[in-house]
């Protein structure tokens, strides 16, 4: 099992996954949304405030899909291998930017998990 450590290296740093790898990750995601002590982990995730490390790996993404959506505008349609590449493409070019916008972006990313942490929360209390 690798720590927490360990995954948020590899997601900072954006490591180019190929194709069969990206394919068993969404079937094990498939499969684990299916379970229902999943569900509940996730259902007792929004109502906690994230990590400092998590709210840096999800500013990151944040960063990441901010690059994409600006120079690949096309990307979401392209196949898997295109995607790949064009991966490889955006650590190449924008990693520096991506990492810079993930640091500008780390307030932006704990007001959104504050206003997730009150809707589940109100959510909650009306049932």
């Amino acid at each position: 099992m690798r720590s927490f450590k360990e995954l948020y290296d590899e997601l900072t740093e954006f490591r180019v996954v190929s194709k069969a790898a990206r394919k068993k990750m969404g079937l094990r995601m498939k499969r684990l949304m299916k379970s229902a002590s999943h569900q509940k982990k996730i259902e007792k995730s929004k109502k906690k405030i994230a990590s400092p490390a998590k709210m840096k790996i999800k500013a990151a993404k944040m960063a990441k899909e901010f690059v994409i959506n600006k120079y690949y505008p096309k990307y979401k349609d392209m196949g898997v291998a295109q995607r790949v590449k064009i991966d490889q493409q955006i650590q190449a070019k924008y990693g520096a930017m991506i990492a810079k916008l993930s640091v500008k972006w780390i307030k932006k990313v704990r007001s959104k998990e504050i206003e997730k942490v009150k809707k589940a929360r109100e959510i909650k209390q009306d049932a």
